[in-house]
């Protein structure tokens, strides 16, 4: 007996990158393996390679199926993978017969998923309307600003909208599979599949991506400098009066300047850099919270771990178990 059907979709199934294999690999590993022991049934996956072929790989990885995208408005569930970078910066676009299926699944009933970039291929068709939704964070700017009807979240690992599921890049798309495994056979079988998979059980979707907002290049207007130099004495505390003054700037200047620069706030960008920091140390030495507290700039314990809940979405010795070397 066989469980819910799956339908992995693959854009450009040849002249694939290793990268594009990734969520591939992901999807394989969780629904197309049976588990007979942990489930009496378990999931039948198909892959449907979409779009037109590209150009040989200079790797030479391509994909074969017997299967093909007509078949995803019958599965139960539909997943679509990372898509080529030339359709995510819009140089290309998506082929109307991939459009069309995502069309029919969903007005079929089919969960739909993407892993990573494979969101945009779901916005295209217009599956993502009014629907929160996420993609790796290198790329969701790109996603707002092309489908200005998406709301989309840049700072979680995936997002369950009912229908309709979504993860950022690389390892979150596994999380999001073992989501899917969770909510169909129970948190027991999804629990004793991340052991076999050695990952952990379980990252909630609200986790945070652990962006990092990096220093700008050097820009000429002395902002970068200034910026360096903070990061390098994250035990200080900073105002936006010190480092505009560091600067040479007026403080309404430095702060439209770093926000421009940045895409944030000077203390906001400030902050995140006290939290990179601090993950940093967790994750590379066994210092005790005060300690990374006070090494940041963050100054207690209880400071860092309230600021790790609201902006990692983790305690930091939950970070420090899920990453610690």
């Amino acid at each position: 007996m066989s469980g819910p059907s799956v339908a992995v979709v693959v854009v450009d199934h040849t002249g694939l990158h290793p990268w594009d294999l990734y969520e591939v690999a992901i999807a394989s590993a969780v629904f197309a393996v049976p588990q007979p022991d942990l489930a009496d049934s378990w999931y039948d996956m198909w892959l449907c390679p979409a779009g037109e072929p590209g150009p040989p790989a200079a790797h030479g990885l391509s994909l074969r199926s017997p299967h093909t995208l007509a078949e995803l408005p019958g599965a139960d569930l539909g997943i679509v993978t990372a898509v080529p970078e030339t359709c995510v910066r819009g140089e290309r676009g998506f082929s109307a017969d991939l459009l069309d299926a995502l069309r029919q699944a969903a007005d079929a009933g089919v969960r739909l998923m993407s892993l990573c970039t494979g969101a945009f291929a779901l916005a295209e068709a217009g599956l993502l309307d009014g629907r929160r939704a996420t993609a790796h964070w290198a790329h969701t700017a790109i996603l707002a600003e092309r489908y200005p009807r998406v709301e989309v979240d840049d700072s979680v690992l995936y997002v369950d909208d009912g229908p309709v599921l979504t993860s950022a890049g690389m390892s979150a798309g596994l999380d999001l599979c073992l989501h899917v495994v969770r909510t169909d056979f129970g948190a027991h079988v999804a629990n004793q599949l991340a052991r076999r998979l050695v990952v952990p059980a379980h990252r909630p979707g609200g986790q945070a991506q652990f962006i990092d907002l990096v220093v700008p290049a050097h820009d000429g207007d002395g902002i970068s400098g200034v910026l360096e130099w903070a990061t390098a004495h994250l035990d200080r505390q900073h105002s936006v009066e010190d480092l505009a003054r560091r600067a040479g700037l007026s403080p309404r200047t430095f702060f439209r300047r770093v926000q421009a620069a940045t895409g944030s706030t000077p203390l906001r960008w400030l902050l995140h850099q006290r939290l990179a920091h601090a993950r940093a140390l967790l994750e590379a030495t066994d210092l005790p919270v005060e300690t990374i507290a006070a090494q940041c700039g963050l100054g207690t314990a209880a400071n860092l771990r309230r600021h790790f809940g609201i902006h990692v979405g983790v305690p930091p010795q939950q970070y420090r178990r899920a990453f610690g070397s």
